[in-house]
């Protein structure tokens, strides 16, 4: 058995490649672990606050997979005569004192803007709920507001064929984004390229799912891949009608219907839970005038801008803190004064 102690290195042998090491803090001085769990006495040279950015860099990470054993990927270990085998470069006490100070700095303003970006998502989600639930607004069918359709059904034979095209599934659509890193083909005759084909302004919803959290996600097609472009039964396609409603307002009234929990209260299933087209045109919808909708989604894009603006600035800054620190480890960032390696 190990007994933990403050400003040790503790890591876990089992798994090691997914970069299971620490600097012990106080809240765990004088716990014990299992030999599973090796720890380590920094020597005079290193601070543990270095330290601790160190063990949390990808390349640290990196040498480690890079040494384990095993040959079952979840038993794979690393033992520690391999992990002391890595080598890094360790700047005088002095520099590695400013450069905590850097990186506490910017893990500070991460961690602001992280909790202003979900306080103002928080904001956003309130405005968008009392705006689709206005009760001076007439309430309508979901097919009297919004032209909802499902899919085209998968199958081998559609596989290959002369009118390859590529389609869009329930594994490219999450909560107000589309992942289309692995965009699918298969065969859309003309007139099914016709009914299925995404037009800018589609919303696409996640008909089913097995995790609850999935079912009814929604994002908006922005013409990001060229024509033509269709979509699968597991998505349903949400669409503005030409003088009743607008594709913005579409998209805030699916957000809501996610964020509310009214897609999966409609959803029927037992393992999977299914929305289907037939519950899809039965919700109802608090549906104002064009110019009510237009007003609406104005000021919910603009709310929606000013979260995605804070998440980008939080996104640069880790961006900026993982090359300075990945830039000292690998040694492109020269430090201004000599270091040791070991």
């Amino acid at each position: 058995m190990n007994v933990l102690h403050v400003d040790q290195v503790v890591m876990r042998k089992l798994t090691a490649w997914e970069g299971p090491i620490t600097v012990v803090p106080v809240e765990f001085d004088g716990f014990v672990v299992s030999n599973e769990f090796p720890t380590f006495t920094l020597g005079p040279e290193l601070m543990p606050d270095w330290m601790r950015h160190v063990c949390r860099s990808p390349q640290l990470w990196a040498e480690m997979k890079n040494r384990v054993s095993g040959t079952v990927q979840r038993r794979k270990r690393l033992n520690p005569e391999q992990l002391l085998q890595i080598q890094l470069p360790i700047p005088p006490r002095e520099v590695q004192a400013r450069i905590v100070d850097t990186l506490d700095a910017v893990d500070a303003q991460v961690t602001a803007l992280d909790t202003e970006a979900g306080a103002l998502r928080d904001v956003l989600r309130r405005l968008r709920a009392d705006s689709m639930t206005d009760g001076s607004a007439d309430e309508v069918r979901a097919d009297e507001a919004f032209s909802i359709t499902m899919g085209r059904q998968r199958s081998p034979q559609r596989a290959t064929g002369p009118n390859m095209t590529s389609y869009l599934r329930s594994a490219n659509v999450g909560y107000g984004t589309l992942d289309l890193s692995d965009v699918l083909e298969m065969d859309f005759n003309p007139s099914e390229r016709e009914t299925f084909a995404l037009r800018y302004g589609d919303v696409l919803v996640s008909e089913g799912s097995a995790s609850e959290t999935a079912v009814g996600m929604p994002a908006m097609w922005r013409d990001e891949i060229s024509a033509p472009v269709c979509f699968q039964n597991t998505l349903l396609r949400y669409r503005a009608i030409q003088g009743v409603s607008i594709p913005a307002f579409v998209k805030h009234w699916c957000l809501w219907a996610y964020e509310s929990g009214q897609f999966r209260d409609v959803a029927g299933g037992t393992n999977i839970k299914h929305i289907g087209s037939r519950r899809a045109v039965q919700m109802l919808v608090r549906l104002p005038s064009v110019a009510d909708q237009e007003r609406i989604a104005t000021e919910l894009d603009s709310m929606s801008e000013v979260v995605a603006a804070t998440r980008a600035e939080a996104a640069r800054l880790r961006a900026a803190r993982a090359g300075l620190l990945a830039g000292l480890l690998n040694r492109t960032i020269e430090i201004e004064s000599a270091y040791l390696g070991v």
